[in-house]
């Protein structure tokens, strides 16, 4: 049951990461050059207080973990962090496939 309700999320994070791409797609044709937006737009448009609170609850554990990690991963397009996510967590909740030459009872 729960490994269903991983892959459910994985597939929906999957899905949001298509309709990101169809989004920027549509903008990048419209304006007739390559639009793409960055996941902390996305982040901002969505919940700007969290958004703000972001940097310091991040320096406070590592002053590492906000420059090279938050920023880079802040700077992505949205539809790769989102489609990343969701693949990496349809790869975790995957059925280990049985071995070869060992009894399955």
């Amino acid at each position: 049951m729960f490994r269903f309700l991983v892959r459910t999320l994985g597939l929906f994070l999957l899905a949001g990461a298509f309709a990101a791409l169809v989004i920027d797609g549509t903008r990048s044709i419209a304006g007739a050059a390559l639009s793409l937006t960055s996941f902390g737009a996305t982040l901002t448009w969505i919940a700007p207080d969290k958004v703000a609170g972001l940097k310091p609850a991040l320096s406070h554990i590592s002053p590492l973990l906000w420059d090279p990690v938050a920023v880079r991963l802040l700077m992505l397009p949205t539809w790769l962090v989102i489609g990343g996510l969701g693949v990496l967590i349809m790869l975790a909740s995957h059925k280990p496939r049985p071995k070869i030459g060992y009894s399955n009872r």
